[in-house]
């Protein structure tokens, strides 16, 4: 796989460089403003060295999922002024993707100079499974660069225009955030120092079943809270109240215990609250007592303790999804507490992406406590099911 060093050293002075970003960072919802600006803040490394280097960078990047027409509260406005910020510098910001305005955009770019071109997803063409059409809207993207640098990790599990038809198009290069993050997990999957403790949250024992498949032969440890571990207690045969279950898994959980060789490893006691609301009545109770008219929105302080008993042991840790309902003051201390028991593991920790790496930067943890927080949640996950990555290949290509 090449890489931005390559491209720099073939000099880029002078010509237009097509950089995929991730900028998909989460907007309020009634200021529109960015309240993480976690994944604008990883490209910088990227962007920086181009723009030293005297490039006409053309930025473009999803954010949430548009139907494939523009849609004002998608739009990227916000996060070229907040790029801008960061570079120290202006950065232009092309009203649409592929059109008038972004071709006078890019156009009108001088040497050093970044622009960002409108939401991808405002087109059809990014995420059509038509190859033809996503083919056509990646000429036009294409048309726009002399080179392509790939730098949005959490897009390349997509099989997407700019991800994986543009690098066909164009000379192309991973950037710095790609390359430090396939190093990364590459260290997970290829020798990782033991012992390896994964910890696993997030709601859906769905989302997570083939990861939790890949690893367990792997991992010496599989920690397991938030929603998802409900559906592990009810397979276990204990009452759940209203908590989040997959009923349908509730076998597929079962087996995974009785396979597991007691590697998994799941709360033993809970935060059951009256409803879900940050203000709700809440206490804490042990998992074979958890009221039939209460659901679970953490995991309690002697899990923690747990858990935290195991990963202070740890020489590698994998870290994704929250043990609780973070968001809500009320059951944070669960996924702080492994949080932090994370940070001080003699161990090279890994954030998979995602609502983890969310909850470090709204908890307000130290983020170089962490060996590495990455950005892409399902490019993680899927990286480590041992899954071919569709951005990767092209680049690889």
């Amino acid at each position: 796989m090449r890489t931005l060093d390559d491209l720099l050293a073939e000099g880029v002075s002078g010509r237009r460089v097509l950089v995929r970003a991730d900028l998909n960072v989460p907007l309020d919802k009634q200021t529109g403003d960015i309240s993480d600006d976690g994944r604008i803040r990883a490209v910088l490394p990227t962007l920086g060295a181009l723009v030293e280097a005297g490039a006409k960078v053309v930025v473009c990047s999803h954010l949430g999922r548009p139907k494939g027409a523009p849609d004002p509260q998608f739009s990227l406005r916000p996060v070229a002024g907040r790029l801008g910020e960061l570079l120290g510098a202006p950065v232009h910001f092309a009203t649409d993707t592929v059109g008038d305005s972004a071709r006078s955009t890019v156009a009108d770019l001088a040497d050093g100079q970044v622009a960002l071109l409108e939401n991808l997803r405002f087109n059809a063409g990014e995420t059509s499974k038509d190859e033809a059409e996503r083919g056509a809207f990646a000429d036009q993207l294409a048309a726009f660069g002399d080179a392509y640098v790939d730098d949005a990790f959490g897009a390349v599990h997509r099989k997407h225009a700019s991800v994986f038809d543009v690098p066909a198009r164009l000379p192309h290069v991973a950037g710095r955030l790609v390359l430090r993050e396939v190093e990364v997990l590459s260290k997970l999957t290829a020798d990782p120092e033991r012992p390896y403790v994964v910890v696993l949250g997030g709601s859906k024992v769905s989302d997570k079943l083939a990861v939790i498949e890949a690893l367990l032969p792997t991992v010496d440890r599989l920690l397991i809270g938030g929603g998802m571990c409900f559906t592990f207690l009810k397979a276990q045969g204990l009452e759940v109240g209203t908590s989040l279950l997959e009923k349908d898994m509730v076998d597929t959980c079962r087996n995974l215990l009785e396979r597991s060789g007691g590697k998994i490893m799941l709360p033993v006691d809970v935060v059951v609250a009256d409803a879900f609301a940050p203000d709700a009545t809440h206490d804490t109770v042990r998992v074979d007592g958890i009221p039939s008219h209460r659901l679970g929105l953490d995991v309690g302080p002697e899990t923690v303790a747990g858990f935290s008993a195991v990963l202070s042991q740890a020489k590698t840790i994998f870290w994704n999804g929250p043990m609780g309902v973070f968001e809500m003051p009320a059951f944070a201390a669960g996924t702080r507490g492994i949080a932090e028991a994370i940070t001080k593991a003699d161990a090279f920790s890994v954030v998979g992406g995602g609502d983890s790496a969310a909850a470090v930067r709204a908890l307000g943890l130290d983020e170089s406590s962490f060996g590495h927080i990455s950005t892409g949640g399902g490019a993680s996950l899927e990286y480590l099911e041992g899954k071919t990555l569709p951005g990767i290949a092209a680049l690889e290509n």
